[in-house]
């Protein structure tokens, strides 16, 4: 007979009388008057096994013995529960199974936290990264990897349906750094040189539309040396695509036919197709950021008409100086406290360069309480009314700058003052399209750089302002969002040489360092490139924002910490001498870090 007959999942009252193997983990044991019930646990669900010593004395014996987590082979027959004894909680709680012998495969220490979902908020998370092993064996662990496979298995079913092509490209590349630092790996064979891990396949991906490979996918590895946050990761995975003899919006039509396979995949409702589209200034103009969470109102409103050739100075400077005055209507915050509203948001507002945040609640009686009210007439209370709809019982805060940097306050205080009301649902996901980026953006240095990456194809009716008015030119550029997380963005490329040489030289190139990042790009481009663009959408975060997580380190087996380290294996780690002169490196000294720190 199998080791394994079936699974702890799949039991039902159909099988009553079939002579099975299971095989798994002790969840618990308990004594109930002679009798014991061990609960068996594996991937695929929980069976109660029943051990009575006028069945087997000896495998009494061996059930009494076991504990927690001990690895566990139980014969036995499957029987029907009592109708008062069916368990409805889980799948198999309308069987048992009468045991006749139980074989202990491996004994187990004691974890060191309780392997329980309702219990893993209050462990440490270090401690949970440091033995992952175990905390994998925890259903809900389980149940996301397994969500996980469903989304990739969906998507590369899906692409594979369209005609896509899965092709791997090469883990080991060239250093062309843009934006975030690069994982390095010294060669041994060719002294003083490096190895890159990509950041993504970029150009390989592009040079494979070169070679004819007219629809590519992959589920690519990237590699990032980067400060983390919670839905960042040293390494990370996404479902990466590319297209040729296409436009934006071929891509997007295929990108909505993935979005709602997967969401099938992943057991939620899929969302009406044509996905929603806005423009990024459209995006910031009503949210406040190119990320828009399009699951509650609060949406930013201009009132440049409402104080045209107002009194009150701040915000007729404003206006004057070609700013805005913008706000947005907090429902049911006028009671928020005022440490929050005028120390918290306030000091979020001088950080963006405001110079204060203004507000005013509106008392349950109606009545406006705001050291402000005083300098608008009452054609301004009423068009501030009428423009934002305002009730006892609101909370209106404003802006007045430069747009650029009233939005993005606003936008940020937005989404806080959401949270603080519980104005934004759960189990809900919104999904939008932002276009139209803007091509070029300036640095902290003043320098012009790409917003996305310098192979990114201008609008065709914006390139007359490429050389006068380069910051005023669009990208065909197009991101991807669900619940205000980006979920992944893409672009139609340059395919012509002389363009793309163009390009390099409105960012400020030298021709030394665009010869030696980009060479073989503008070779192949020279040797027939057709129109082509892409995308990519982060796996982990698609995975995370689907299981209504906030951290995609509950959507990776083995993820690193917001430090990059691996605690369960404690990497990185220092190497011998030996391996260190194989590859021709010298280490400097390096201060060690204080007691307590990494």
């Amino acid at each position: 007979m199998k080791m394994r007959t079936h699974t702890c999942g799949e039991l039902r009252p159909a099988d009553a009388g079939a002579k099975v193997n299971l095989c798994g983990w002790v969840d618990s044991v308990r004594d109930h008057g002679g009798l014991i019930f061990i609960d068996l646990r594996d991937r695929y669900g929980l069976t109660q096994c029943v051990f009575d010593p006028q069945d087997s004395q000896a495998a009494w014996d061996a059930a009494q013995a076991c504990r927690a987590e001990y690895v566990v082979r139980i014969s036995g027959e499957v029987r029907v529960r009592p109708p008062e004894m069916v368990n409805e909680r889980i799948a198999t709680g309308g069987i048992e199974v009468r045991s006749g012998a139980i074989e202990v495969l491996n004994k187990a220490l004691t974890p060191p936290f309780p392997l329980d979902d309702r219990e893993a908020g209050h462990v440490s998370e270090d401690l949970r990264l440091e033995f992952r092993y175990l905390d994998l064996r925890r259903p809900g662990m389980q149940q996301a990897l397994m969500r996980r496979h469903r989304i990739l298995q969906a998507a590369r079913n899906y692409l594979d349906e369209q005609g896509f092509v899965d092709i791997e490209t090469p883990i080991l590349t060239k250093s062309t750094p843009e934006g975030a630092r690069d994982y390095l790996v010294p060669s041994r064979v060719c002294p003083g040189t490096f190895f890159a891990l990509p950041q993504a396949p970029q150009q390989y991906k592009q040079l494979l539309m070169m070679a004819g490979m007219d629809r590519y996918m992959q589920i690519a590895r990237c590699f990032r040396d980067e400060d983390l946050r919670a839905d960042r990761q040293p390494e990370f995975t996404q479902i990466d695509l590319e297209m040729s003899f296409v436009t934006a919006e071929d891509i997007i039509e295929v990108v909505d036919g993935m979005v709602a396979r997967v969401m099938e995949a992943a057991g939620l409702p899929a969302p009406e197709l044509p996905l929603p589209r806005m423009t990024y200034r459209e995006a910031m103009d009503r949210y406040g950021s190119d990320k828009p969470d399009l699951r509650f109102g609060m949406e930013i409103t201009d009132l440049a008409e409402v104080f045209a050739g107002t009194q009150f100075k701040v915000f007729a400077r404003a206006l004057e100086s070609g700013g805005v005055v913008k706000a947005i209507n907090a429902k049911g915050l006028f009671q928020a406290p005022i440490k929050m509203v005028e120390e918290d948001w306030t000091g979020l507002a001088k950080e963006g360069g405001l110079g204060g945040l203004a507000y005013i609640r509106v008392q349950e009686d109606g009545t406006w309480k705001s050291p402000i009210v005083k300098f608008f007439s009452d054609a301004e209370k009423a068009g501030l009314q009428a423009a934002l709809g305002i009730e006892p019982g609101d909370l209106v805060l404003f802006g007045a700058d430069r747009a650029e940097k009233v939005l993005p306050v606003l936008g940020r205080i937005r989404l806080l003052a959401a949270a603080q009301a519980k104005a934004i649902p759960e189990d809900v996901f919104r999904f939008t399209w932002v276009t139209d980026f803007p091509l070029f953006e300036r640095s902290e240095e003043g320098r012009l750089v790409s917003v996305h990456h310098p192979f990114t194809a201008p609008k065709a009716e914006d390139l007359p302002l490429l050389e006068s008015a380069p910051e005023q030119v669009r990208a065909q550029a197009y991101d991807i969002v669900l619940n205000g997380t980006e979920l992944g963005g893409g672009s139609i490329r340059i395919h012509d040489p002389a363009f793309q040489a163009r390009m390099f030289q409105i960012l400020g190139l030298p021709e030394s360092e665009i010869q030696s990042r980009f060479s073989h790009l503008i070779r192949a481009l020279e040797y027939g490139a057709p129109p082509h663009g892409g995308l990519a959408i982060g796996a982990d975060r698609l995975a995370m924002l689907l299981a209504g997580g906030h951290t995609i380190r509950d959507v990776i087996a083995f993820p690193k910490t917001q430090k990059a380290m691996d605690l369960m294996m404690n990497a990185p780690a220092p190497v011998d001498d030996k391996q260190l002169r194989d590859i021709h490196i010298r280490l400097a000294a390096v201060a060690k870090p204080e007691a307590g720190g990494l």
